[in-house]
């Protein structure tokens, strides 16, 4: 059984359940103070504990989609991505291993709710292949946009994340078709991801010198990959990304160093440079000067500024990253009003803290102006 499958959260539930229930039932047994019943005291409040601790953290990682797998927690999970097929051909670069339909108001119908498809992105530049699920609005599928290019958005998530969570925790693809349906955004393609395409290491979308090139996937190769499959737009003006947390920290930065890849942005909770720890380890192979290139407040003042539209949310009570937030918004309203083209949008909340509770607060809002600020052909 999976670590996020209702089967193994409903069995820790109820074996915590029948361990406190057991627990009462012997505790008139246990009350002597020999050495016995004290050791059996012990052990059946410890026991009762971790089980009930268990029952909590499985059912909190299959809310908020921590980690997707047993080996993933335990951090087996060393499997690179790397390509294994260097076929040229754009479109044997995306394959589609399952697919979905949503159910909205009682309708699977593509053509009403859209579709979702599992697939696995293989990387010609950056040799690396990741899966990813892609969201098919139900204009894809009808005759009146059969000659339409779509626009598309990167949607990823922080870490550790699994990418269903952007599905069942975060519901961007039921988000997508309610904002088109109010007519607050136009019919947009998802890409959802982690990423996490090296698994089990934290990459912050970095090209990690004699390592795996992330960043290059996620600028080159995804977006000619996935326009090469479906009928989505090939240029920048096509492509936004938005993310929260890590992912949040990835969207702002890919738009920033790639505005030829992503001309839109919008970072939920996120961090404006990638850290270095036990996840991460060292990205930069210790170059000072790959760690600056990768800060995105140096960026603002020491490299030229890109035209790309930036949205950046956070929250005055609850959020760590509200006052380095509140610091990039003002630099770069400075940069614009000093005649440079890029932009800057905010969502701020009064409370919230770095929780899905509080990102599905911000998500349709950000969503919506995102798909505002592409077009498809």
């Amino acid at each position: 059984m999976g670590l996020t499958s209702d089967k193994v959260v409903v069995l820790a539930a109820v074996s915590a359940a029948a361990l406190f229930a057991a627990t009462i039932w012997l505790w008139p047994r246990l009350a002597g103070r020999g050495v016995g019943p004290v050791a059996g005291r012990v052990g059946t409040m410890l026991v009762t504990q971790v089980a009930a601790f268990a029952a909590l953290a499985l059912s909190a990682n299959q809310h908020f989609g921590f980690y997707g797998s047993w080996s993933d927690l335990f951090g087996t999970e060393h499997t690179p991505g790397v390509v294994v097929d260097h076929d040229s051909a754009a479109g044997t670069r995306v394959r589609v291993t399952d697919t979905r339909n949503l159910s909205v108001h009682g309708s699977s119908k593509p053509a009403e709710v859209g579709r979702i498809e599992k697939v696995n992105i293989q990387g010609p530049v950056s040799r690396i292949a990741a899966p990813a699920y892609v969201y098919l609005p139900p204009e894809y599928f009808q005759p009146a946009y059969a000659r339409r290019s779509f626009p598309a958005t990167l949607v990823l998530t922080g870490f550790p994340s699994t990418t269903e969570s952007l599905i069942n925790g975060l519901h961007y693809p039921t988000t997508a078709h309610r904002l088109v349906k109010e007519g607050r955004m136009p019919p947009t393609v998802l890409v959802m991801m982690r990423p996490t395409v090296a698994p089990p290491r934290d990459t912050e979308c970095v090209d990690v010198p004699r390592g795996p090139q992330v960043e290059t996937f996620f600028t080159k190769d995804l977006p000619r990959s996935v326009s090469g499959h479906y009928r989505v737009g090939v240029s920048a003006r096509d492509w936004g990304v938005i993310g929260n947390s890590t992912g949040g920290y990835c969207a702002l930065k890919m738009a920033m160093r790639h505005p030829e890849a992503y001309s839109a942005a919008a970072g939920l909770s996120p961090s404006y440079e990638a850290p270095h720890d036990a996840t991460t380890g060292d990205l930069f192979g210790g170059s000072a000067a790959l760690k600056r290139e990768n800060d995105l407040m140096w960026r603002l003042d020491h490299r030229p500024v890109p035209a790309v539209s930036l949205l950046v949310a956070s929250s005055r009570k609850g959020e760590k990253n509200y006052k380095d937030t509140q610091r990039f918004i003002t630099r770069v309203q400075e940069l614009n009003r000093a005649g440079e083209p890029i932009r800057v949008s905010s969502i701020i909340l009064k409370t919230g803290g770095h929780n899905f509770n509080t990102w599905r607060r911000e998500i349709p809002a950000a969503l919506a102006w995102l798909c505002n600020r592409i077009s498809g052909g």
